[in-house]
């Protein structure tokens, strides 16, 4: 039978969340948005913040997704990527406002992902309507 080493004392769960709250709060998330965003309920959510419970590999992958991030930026694991260089805005002004995105409220970015939605939405008619 192999055995797999032990995981290092710096890997606890107490300090994922911590680290968790942290990085949720950096991206001005609340709790219960981002539990919407992983379809969970809060409570539960609110459990791997206190540190009461640990979420499901899967969901910490979908975490990491939905925070941007990767899961050793998540895990603080030695020399993580930078998401903001991996975002590939040829518009300047785009780009310029697109770093300022996560310093919006929960509520602004929620009305932002509607006018995006639908100017994207209307920009595929139009498209379709020229075919």
């Amino acid at each position: 039978m192999r055995s797999f080493p032990a995981f290092p004392a710096e890997w606890s769960m107490d300090r994922f969340s911590e680290r968790l709250r942290q990085l949720r709060s950096e991206r001005n998330i609340t709790q219960i948005r981002l539990a919407e965003l992983l379809e969970v309920n809060p409570r539960v959510y609110n459990r791997w913040e206190t540190g009461v419970a640990t979420p499901y590999w899967g969901t910490i992958v979908k975490i990491a997704d939905i925070l941007n991030i990767s899961l050793d930026e998540l895990a603080e694991r030695g020399n993580f990527k930078d998401s903001e260089t991996e975002m590939n805005i040829c518009n300047p002004e785009l780009h310029r406002l697109y770093q300022r995105v996560d310093r919006l409220s929960d509520e602004d970015q929620k009305a932002l992902l509607v006018v995006l939605d639908s100017l994207l939405k209307r920009s595929n008619m139009r498209r379709v309507m020229n075919e």
